[in-house]
């Protein structure tokens, strides 16, 4: 079986590093095609014409969309090596329940800090406040296991390491410490930051911070 593996992606996307941390904890090479999010190009289109955004899986020619969707496509195809999903069907499901949990509820406070950006007062600690609820759920939910999942890396893992990238940029117009409200959440990070699919994928958070001023600025929030 061919085994032609092409990623559409950018490189501040914190669901395309979702792809690119399962590829690599598989060892699957691949070709990374950097997109142009202001003009995309007409593979993507082409590849995923419903929503038209990255990240985009193409194997052997055919399209997988939808970051979460792919993981879990990676992990059935190439499942010989570092099971991502456990086998069990309750823990399965568990996984697939918390790592939409990100996909909804964290990534709608990150758009809501995003706004707090601009906001003052009662609105900004509001928007912080719903952030660290959120961020207690989940660090309620990791508990002392060394991972989600329990002693190894996996789904849930992969769906939420890669908005570490963001938090530096997050902390520093947030005016909050992501660590001192939930350390444990942190802990984790630097236990995912050993592995060496995360390490080299996740971006350099400063250029991370440079990317959301000019984010900031082209939305006129500076």
């Amino acid at each position: 079986m061919s085994n032609e593996v092409v990623l559409l992606d950018f490189w501040a996307s914190m669901f395309g590093m979702r792809i690119r941390i399962a590829l690599a904890e598989k060892g699957v090479k691949y070709e990374h095609r950097e997109e142009d999010l202001r003009n995309k190009s007409d593979l993507l289109l082409k590849m995923n014409p419903i929503h038209k955004k990255i990240p985009v899986l193409i194997h052997n020619g055919k399209p997988v969309c939808e970051s979460l969707i792919i993981v879990e496509y990676i992990d059935e195809v190439w499942k010989d090596k570092c099971p991502l999903l456990p086998s069990d069907p309750y823990q399965r499901a568990q996984a697939r329940f918390w790592a939409d949990f990100v996909d909804k509820k964290v990534y709608e406070v990150f758009k809501g800090v995003w706004l707090m950006w601009a906001k003052k007062g009662e609105e900004h600690e509001a928007a912080k406040k719903e952030f660290f609820e959120i961020f207690k759920i989940l660090e309620g939910e990791l508990g002392d296991k060394p991972y989600f999942g329990g002693e190894t890396f996996g789904f849930v893992d992969i769906s939420f390491i890669t908005f570490y990238s963001w938090f530096h940029a997050y902390e520093t117009f947030g005016k909050f410490s992501i660590e001192a409200e939930c350390p444990k959440i942190i802990a984790w990070v630097k236990r995912c930051m050993q592995k060496e699919s995360v390490a080299k994928t996740l971006p350099d958070q400063k250029k991370i911070l440079e990317y959301a001023v000019q984010l900031r600025k082209r939305f006129g929030l500076e």
